[in-house]
């Protein structure tokens, strides 16, 4: 009588053939989204500005809303609609925070509120930059 083990060593088992025989599936790589932040973000807000983590998230979160998709108030520095609870959302934080975040940016003068959910966001953080770099706004 054969050993058994010599007996199944015969018989392939169906999932390393059905492996065997279909071609891994090619995986796209993603290409990563990029949004253009002007250096003055990097050189004069955030070392004179002192802003929080949640402060950062809130204020870009906003510009990428405003100056890095699609946005039809584009020219206006104007961005859509949002719900506090959404935001909170996309951002992992906690409502009450975003909603101090945005009374501190609009203190510091870097958002202003249009209307509950929707800000003004000017395209180089201050109206003294704006003035420099030739930005207007249409009103």
């Amino acid at each position: 009588m054969e050993d058994i083990r010599s007996v199944l060593s015969m018989y392939k088992s169906k999932a390393k053939s059905d492996q065997g025989n279909e071609p891994a599936p090619a995986v796209e790589p993603e290409i990563p989204t990029l949004s253009e932040i002007p250096d003055i973000f990097f050189d004069e807000i955030l070392p004179y500005f002192k802003l929080s983590r949640t402060e950062i998230s809130v204020l870009m979160f906003l510009y990428r809303q405003v100056w890095c998709r699609p946005n039809l108030y584009r020219d206006h520095g104007i961005g859509p609609l949002n719900s506090y609870a959404e935001v909170s959302r996309l951002l992992h934080m906690q409502q009450g925070e975003v909603i101090n975040a945005l009374k501190s940016l609009e203190s510091h003068q870097l958002v202003m509120s249009v209307r509950a959910g929707q800000y003004f966001v000017r395209k180089f953080f201050t109206e003294e930059f704006d003035d420099k770099y030739a930005q207007h706004y249409e009103f």
